[in-house]
Parts: C-alpha cells; sequence; structure tokens
C-alpha cells in the first residue's frame, strides 16, 4: 500500500498539509499498540506494522523533498544506483563553481566564498521556481502530460542533489 492510498489522497507533490496531519493523528489512535494488548501476537504484530506505515508516511509525505523522490520512485523513475546523467549545460556551470571553490582552497578570500554562495543561491531558487511550475499543476494533467513532466521534475530532483552536496562542500 502507497502512502497516498494509506491516507486516501490522490497523488499530488503538493497534498493540504492539513490533511495530511489530521490522516496521521487518525490512523495514529486507530493502529495505537496499546489499544491492541489483549489482542493475539499476529495482530498485535499487524497493527504494529501499521503503526509503523503511517509514521512513515507522515514523515514522507509532510515532507516536500522527501515526497518528490517518493513519487518519482512510486512512479518508477529513480532506481538504486542509477548513474543519471545531468545535462551538459548544468554541468558546465558546475564546473566553473567547482573550480572556483578549488581556487578559494589556495587561497581563502570571504568575498568570493560569499559570491559563490550568492551564485548557487541564485540556482537554487531557479531550480525551485521551475519544480513549482511543473509540480502545481501536475494532478490536472493528461497521462501524457504527466509523464513528460515527471522526466523534467526527475532532471530537477538530480541538480538539486548535486547542488545539495555542493552546498555542504561550500559550508565546511
Amino acid at each position: 500500500m502507497d502512502y497516498f492510498e494509506l491516507y486516501g489522497l490522490s497523488l499530488s507533490f503538493n497534498p493540504d498539509p492539513a490533511v495530511i496531519k489530521q490522516k496521521f493523528y487518525e490512523l495514529s489512535k486507530k493502529f495505537h499498540p496499546d489499544f491492541y494488548i489483549m489482542e493475539s501476537q499476529e495482530k498485535q504484530e499487524e497493527v504494529l506494522e501499521l503503526s509503523t506505515l503511517n509514521n512513515k508516511a507522515y514523515q514522507v509525505l509532510g515532507d516536500p523533498q522527501k515526497r518528490l523522490h517518493y513519487i518519482l520512485e512510486l512512479k518508477g523513475l529513480l532506481t538504486e544506483g542509477e548513474n543519471y546523467v545531468l545535462p551538459q549545460h548544468f554541468l558546465m556551470e558546475m564546473m566553473e563553481v567547482n573550480e572556483a571553490l578549488m581556487e578559494l582552497e589556495f587561497e581563502p578570500d570571504a568575498g568570493k566564498l560569499l559570491a559563490i554562495k550568492a551564485e548557487v543561491d541564485l540556482i537554487e531558487k531557479q531550480l525551485f521556481d521551475e519544480l513549482l511550475v511543473l509540480t502545481s499543476g501536475f494532478e490536472t494533467q493528461d497521462e501524457e502530460q504527466q509523464k513528460q513532466s515527471l522526466l523534467k521534475i526527475k532532471d530537477l530532483y538530480y541538480r538539486n542533489k548535486y547542488l545539495l552536496r555542493l552546498r555542504e562542500r561550500l559550508d565546511k
């Protein structure tokens, strides 16, 4: 059972956070292990499993990044160990940022570091804005449009992952 199904929601990149919270509390009460102490061991294990599933669903559906990853996985677009090839123009842009970072390792300069951080912030904002456009109307698209959007969303997902690693390097 997928998390959207568990919560009675249609697949959406932008579900209502209040509904997610309401469903979580509703299922938390329904599957609370303390209410099943007098049941068989089998029933107790089943309820514990459902309680765990509810907690995972809440964590994933309540976090935009985890939800994005989950939907791409659900749609079969992310595979373990996949070597996704990022677009050439993005890699060229990142090569310039990485070269500037390497220069800073040899010649630290607070002003240049701030400029690089600002550049990465701008790139992240552009990716976020593109992602917002693609995910906002996703539910209203037909199947073919959704397939095309999902491929673009996957690309943005991997670019963002690259930027997160770069951000960690910047923060050191």
